[in-house]
């Protein structure tokens, strides 16, 4: 497939609506070139094993490794971001959450999964991964307390300790929070609903010292903060229709 040559400077939605996955994957290559290559292969590495985990999910309208890809790409392109380990905690940061199983190689249903896949993680990309996809996975829910109530405490509890965890989170933040325009049916309001209340969340997190990224890329995460929340109120706050 032909991609046009400024693929490297299109918004990371705008490849999607066009060029779908191929255009995302090909803008990811184009990334990881400026890294050496053992990072390339890590890298690489970290990508496969997310595809094949991921390969039969799906976020409503598209194939769930769209989004492990933009979380990455944002990471290194727009936040600058050039700590391998962090970009490969990123490609699997809903690795551990989602196929637990498969990824330890257990059945179902057989002992500590999450702690298992964890280990599996150590073992193939090195314990600072897996202690960064720890720090973003969630635990097991309350099913008589407020879902979305416990995952907002989670996030604040597990990114306080953990300020590259920070940098992942918020860029999945950033990815389904100002993304959520580019969604349909019922997720739109869930998600507003969801993810509106951690906005104030993550300016403060963001904008605390030891939160490694620099003064330009904290601006630019506050504006898109800000962009989210102004999506979320045009959803969340419309007036009742008149009839």
């Amino acid at each position: 497939m032909d991609f046009p040559p400024y693929l490297a400077t299109m918004p990371m939605h705008a490849i999607t609506e066009i060029h779908g996955e191929a255009g995302l994957l090909e803008r990811f290559r184009l990334e990881v070139l400026s890294f050496d290559e053992p990072d390339r292969e890590r890298l690489t590495a970290a990508l496969d094993l997310a595809a094949d985990l991921h390969r039969d999910d799906r976020r409503v309208r598209e194939p769930y490794l769209n989004h492990l890809l933009r979380v990455a790409i944002r990471m290194m392109h727009h936040y600058q971001v050039r700590d391998v380990d962090v970009i490969v905690a990123g490609l699997l940061h809903d690795a551990v959450e989602d196929h637990p199983a498969e990824l330890a190689g257990t059945p179902a249903g057989n002992g500590d999964q999450t702690a298992a896949a964890l280990a599996v993680l150590t073992d193939r990309f090195g314990g600072r991964v897996a202690r960064l996809v720890a720090a973003v996975t969630n635990p097991p829910y309350d099913p008589a307390r407020d879902r979305n109530e416990q995952y907002r405490e989670h996030v604040a509890a597990s990114l306080d300790r953990e300020p590259w965890a920070r940098v992942i989170k918020v860029s999945d933040f950033t990815d389904n929070g100002v993304g959520v325009i580019h969604t349909v049916g019922p997720k739109v309001e869930s998600s507003a609903r969801k993810y509106r209340p951690l906005v104030p969340v993550f300016r403060e997190l963001v904008t605390r010292p030891d939160t490694p990224l620099s003064a330009p890329v904290k601006r630019h995460i506050l504006a898109q903060l800000d962009l989210a929340e102004e999506r979320f109120a045009a959803i969340l706050d419309q007036p009742a229709h008149r009839h």
